[in-house]
């Protein structure tokens, strides 16, 4: 995946931060977004983060896995 993929959410993946939806439990399965980041080096060196996908939806921004993603054709 890379910076400007189109990618759909794939796994049930649930969040209580959403704007609309805050302090509940929301799921982002099935939710249209577009990768902004793939984390992979901090300051030149190689980093492993836990969630290194960074994908927007509209205004709100969250992280994933890459399994838990799939790339819009």
């Amino acid at each position: 995946m890379q910076a400007g993929d189109k990618v759909t959410v794939s796994a049930n993946v649930v969040v209580f931060n959403h704007p609309e939806h805050r302090g509940e439990a929301f799921d982002l399965q099935g939710s249209e977004g577009e990768v902004v980041n793939v984390l992979d080096d901090w300051k030149g060196r190689p980093i492993s983060p836990t969630l290194p996908v960074i994908v927007a939806f509209g205004r709100y921004k969250t992280h994933f896995r890459g399994d838990e993603l799939t790339a819009v054709s």
